[in-house]
C-alpha cells in the first residue's frame, strides 16, 4: 500500500456476503502489518505537523522512524489531557484549520475543554466505526435507531447519529432530556434499537412504568451504553426490565468518539476493539511499563488514521484488561471498564470505585438502583455517605434494613465504614449524559 505524508492510509470498506468488512475478516498477521504501516504514517504525520508531538518526541530521544515494530511503540511519549489543555484550542492539529470539519470539545468542568477537530475523511471513519459497532450489536440496514445521547459539542448524540445512518439505519434524534416525551416517541416511532447511557436508561425505564406502560412490551430489542461505566449487575438490571439485549460501546472525544470498541450481541463478553483504527495498550498507571496481555491497568490509545488531530499513546484514565478475540477474532477485547483511576477513591486507606458500590446497591431489596456519593470531612477524617433512592413501594421498616445491608456490604466486601443515607425516589439527579456518582464536599469542610 502506497501511503501519502499528508493523507492517512484508512482504504475504502467493503462489506463481504457474511456482514463483515474487510478489516474484519483479516488474520491475525495481515492486521499486524496493516498497523504496523498506519503507526508508521501517523508517527510521522504528528511530528512533522503537531509543534507538541516534535518537541515531546525530542525531548524523549525517539523520531518515528525508531517504530520499526509494533513494540518499538513503548519508546515514545505518552499524551494526556493536561497536554489537550495546554495547547487548547486547536494546538493538537496536524492539518490547517481551513481542513477542519468538525470540532468537538469536552464539557471543561475541571479546567479548560479538550478540543478535537476532524476532518471530512475523519468524519466518514468516525461514521464507518460506529456503523461497524451498530452491526456488531445486531443492528442492520432499515432498523430505526432512538438516539438519546445529548447532542451539540459532546460526542455521544453525532457520533451514534451518523454512525447509523452510514448503517443504512432511520434515525431519531431524540438527544437527552424530556423522559416523558422520549417515551412517547419511542412508543409511537417504534425504534428497534435505542443508544444512550445506562444510567438514562434507568431512568426512562422509571419513566414507562410511571406512566403504567410495560417495557418489554415496547418495539426496542437492543441497547447500546455508553459513556460511562456500568456493572454487569446494571446489564442484567436493564434486561430484565426491559426485555432487551443491553451491550457495550466505549469511545472518547480524545480517540476519536463513540465506537472505539463494541460488544458483540452474539457474546457479549467484553468490547472488540477496532484494531484497524486504533492501537490499544494496558499501562501500569503507577509505573507507566506496558502490561501482558490479560493483566489489568490503564488503557492508552494510538490512533492510526486520524488526520487532523492524531494522539499517539493516549491515557484514557481507564481501567481493563486485554483479551484475545472471540466474536471478531482477529481484533482483541477490552474487558469491561468497571471504573477510572481518577474516579478512584482513598477512603482512609482503602481504594473504592463507586461501580463496587452500585454491585450491592442492585442486589439490595427496597432500593432504587440511582445513587450518589458524598465525601465530606468529620473530625479532621475523610467521611463517605452513600444516598440511594428507596424503591417506590419501599416502607419505612424496608429502607432501615436497605440501608444496614449496604453499610455491612461496603465493610465486608469493601474494608471500609460509609453512612448510608436512602432518600425518597425521583430526589437525586438524573443524569442526560455522563453520569457523576462521586460528589466531593471536603474543600467545603476544612477551615
Amino acid at each position: 500500500m502506497t501511503i501519502a505524508r499528508d493523507e492517512a492510509p484508512i482504504g475504502r470498506q467493503t462489506v463481504s456476503e457474511e456482514g463483515l468488512d474487510a478489516a474484519e475478516r483479516l488474520s491475525n498477521e495481515e492486521l499486524r502489518e496493516l498497523q504496523l504501516e498506519r503507526l508508521q504514517w501517523t508517527l510521522n504525520h504528528a511530528y512533522q505537523n503537531v509543534p507538541h508531538y516534535r518537541r515531546a518526541f525530542d525531548a524523549a530521544g525517539v523520531r518515528p522512524s525508531d517504530c520499526k515494530t509494533l513494540d518499538d511503540l513503548a519508546k515514545f511519549p505518552y499524551t494526556t489531557k493536561d497536554d489537550l489543555r495546554e495547547n487548547y484550542p486547536f494546538g493538537m492539529f496536524a492539518v490547517p484549520r481551513e481542513q477542519v470539519s468538525r470540532i468537538h470539545a469536552s464539557s471543561g468542568t475541571t479546567g479548560r475543554p479538550t478540543v478535537v477537530g476532524y476532518t471530512t475523511e475523519d468524519l466518514d471513519l468516525w461514521a464507518t466505526v460506529v456503523a461497524r459497532s451498530i452491526r456488531a450489536a445486531g443492528g442492520g440496514p432499515g432498523d430505526i435507531v432512538h438516539v438519546a445521547y445529548g447532542y451539540g459539542l459532546f460526542t455521544g448524540g453525532l457520533g451514534a447519529h451518523y454512525g447509523a445512518e452510514k448503517l443504512g439505519c432511520t434515525v431519531v434524534p431524540a438527544s437527552g432530556g424530556m423522559t416523558a416525551r422520549q417515551v412517547q416517541l419511542i412508543n409511537d416511532f417504534k425504534p428497534t434499537i435505542i443508544m444512550l447511557t445506562p444510567s438514562y436508561m434507568l431512568t426512562l425505564l422509571d419513566e414507562f412504568e410511571r406512566q403504567g406502560l410495560d417495557p418489554k412490551a415496547s418495539s426496542l430489542k437492543v441497547g447500546i451504553f455508553g459513556a460511562e461505566p456500568w456493572t454487569p449487575a446494571m446489564r442484567e438490571e436493564i434486561e430484565q426490565r426491559a426485555g432487551i439485549d443491553a451491550v457495550d460501546i466505549y469511545g472518547l472525544s480524545e480517540v476519536i468518539g463513540p465506537g472505539v470498541s463494541q460488544e458483540c450481541v452474539q457474546t457479549k463478553d467484553g468490547l472488540h476493539i477496532w484494531e484497524d483504527h486504533f492501537y490499544p495498550e494496558v499501562v501500569d498507571p503507577l509505573r507507566d511499563t506496558v502490561k501482558p496481555e490479560g493483566e489489568k491497568g490503564e488503557l492508552v490509545f494510538t490512533s492510526l488514521t486520524k488526520q487532523a488531530m492524531p494522539v499517539i499513546r493516549y491515557r484514557t484514565r481507564d481501567l481493563t484488561r486485554l483479551l484475545p478475540g472471540t466474536a471478531r477474532p482477529a481484533f482483541r477485547r477490552m474487558e469491561k471498564v468497571t471504573g477510572r483511576s481518577d474516579d478512584m477513591i482513598i477512603l482512609r486507606g482503602v481504594n473504592l470505585f463507586p461501580t463496587q458500590i452500585e454491585e450491592i446497591v442492585l442486589r439490595t431489596d427496597g432500593l432504587a438502583p440511582h445513587f450518589q456519593l458524598r465525601l465530606t470531612r468529620r473530625h479532621r477524617m475523610d467521611h463517605l455517605t452513600v444516598q440511594v433512592e428507596a424503591e417506590p413501594d419501599a416502607s419505612s421498616e424496608r429502607r432501615i434494613v436497605a440501608a444496614a445491608h449496604v453499610v455491612s456490604a461496603v465493610k465486608d466486601g469493601i474494608g471500609v465504614s460509609v453512612e448510608v443515607d436512602v432518600v425518597d425516589p425521583d430526589t437525586l439527579e438524573r443524569s442526560m449524559g455522563k453520569l457523576r456518582r462521586i460528589k466531593d464536599l471536603r474543600d467545603q469542610d476544612r477551615p
